[in-house]
């Protein structure tokens, strides 16, 4: 049977629950994910000063083909797209501004040295979204940044992410779509620190300074990001979960949840309508923490699903920023990207396909063995008809025939790298 065939087929059984199938492929058209430039080149970047990575950040693996310059990272990045359904933006480090060989330490980058991010952007019909990088670099060796108790320390960084957010700002205006420019630090102590609220005091006082500079937020969205802990900050981090919640709530900034940033019992899935109660809008970095904070490959998995179920069942899906943050160099990266991405779009087709307002009723109604059969059944529905006539529909290779696009690729370009 065809592609067409199998969809018709799956439609008439979604149908049957009163689900629209074509509602659905016209809600997820609409949909743009912010694909992480990272799992290109290893988080290595193009800083003239390339210093190794640290922050309590590692990269495995070593496949052949890692992207080593802008050109080659942006090839890399087209194909992926080209497997891709759907229009999408960017996410970018602060690392990987092109300086033309000039040494630009991190508090003196301009919207200049990312001229051609723009250039490229603007060609492929992309938005971009921004992160300073608070890693990686001499004034961070001690694992301390805006919380450091160095002063000069504090305001290098300080400077940093005002510098980043006037980027965040150019994106914005270059492109015609609001910049995602998200806060991440690792500061923390290995071990059990003497005092945790004073350098929690100089993180406030820090993100106070640098918010306090003017950025038009019409061009730039701000959002702060937390972590559980991290390689050299195991007992303590100062950018805790609950810090960033209540600053960003009391200073109207994205709360940024990254799935793999808690405690392995926890999900971010359960904190999304929490978090949506009381603020407007909320950013995502998906990643598939395996024990830890691993930032595996996202795959579909169950907490994807419910990740795609919360957002859908809750008419989420303008109100979420979805990013993601994976970085794999054990096998190819533009796959990484291609099966990351698709998953994450599938899970937001999977949501779709449901009838929630009828699963919403049973719950009210008390009536929870109907609840979780149908939730059961819904599984194995064939959703994946729908998929493959959504991947045909927007023109990218349907079920695995995006692997041979890679494999080409791989030989043709990858394999030719140093």
């Amino acid at each position: 049977m065809s592609v067409n065939d199998n969809f018709q087929q799956a439609k008439q059984q979604y149908e049957k629950w009163g689900v629209s199938v074509e509602n659905a492929i016209e809600k997820l058209k609409n949909v743009s994910i912010s694909i992480h430039c990272w799992q290109g080149d290893d988080i290595a970047g193009f800083e003239v000063n390339q210093q190794e990575l640290s922050g309590g950040i590692d990269v495995t693996g070593n496949y052949p083909g890692k992207a080593v310059n802008p050109e080659q990272l942006r090839s890399d990045l087209e194909k992926a797209l080209s497997l891709i359904p759907g229009t999408h933006k960017i996410n970018l480090h602060a690392i990987y501004a092109e300086t033309d060989g000039e040494f630009v330490d991190r508090n003196e980058l301009e919207p200049k040295h990312f001229t051609n991010w723009v250039n490229w952007a603007k060609e492929n019909n992309l938005g971009l979204d921004f992160n300073p990088t608070l890693f990686s670099h001499p004034k961070a060796a001690d694992g301390l940044t805006l919380a450091h108790p160095d002063e000069e320390v504090r305001d290098f960084w300080i400077q940093h992410c005002i510098k980043s957010r006037r980027i965040g700002e150019y994106f914005g205006k270059e492109l015609g779509q609001s910049c995602l420019t998200n806060i991440w630090i690792p500061d923390g102590y290995k071990d059990i620190p003497s005092d945790r609220l004073t350098p929690r005091k100089r993180l406030k006082e820090s993100l106070d300074e640098i918010f306090a500079a003017d950025v038009d937020e019409t061009y730039n969205i701000d959002a702060v990001e937390s972590k559980l802990f991290g390689i050299g900050s195991e007992a303590y981090v100062v950018g805790s979960h609950e810090f960033y919640m209540g600053y960003a709530l009391k200073n109207n900034k994205l709360c940024l949840l990254d799935t793999g940033h808690y405690h392995p019992t926890e999900v971010v899935s359960n904190k999304i309508s929490a978090m949506l109660l009381f603020s407007d809008k909320l950013a995502l970095h998906v990643s598939r923490p395996v024990r830890w904070d691993s930032d595996h490959v996202v795959i579909f998995d169950d907490e994807l699903r419910e990740i795609g179920l919360e957002i859908v069942r809750n008419n989420a899906i303008d109100k979420v920023m979805i990013g993601l943050d994976f970085f794999d160099a054990s096998i190819n990266r533009v796959a990484a990207w291609t099966i990351g991405t698709r998953n994450m779009i599938k899970s937001l087709l999977y949501a779709l396909l449901l009838p929630h307002d009828y699963l919403k009723q049973l719950q009210e109604e008390g009536n929870f063995t109907d609840r979780l059969a149908l939730m059961e059944e819904f599984k194995t529905y064939p959703f994946g008809a729908v998929w493959d006539y959504y991947c045909e529909k927007m023109g990218v290779p349907v079920k695995e025939q995006w692997l041979d696009e890679i494999k080409k690729y791989e030989k043709a370009v990858l394999s030719h790298r140093e």
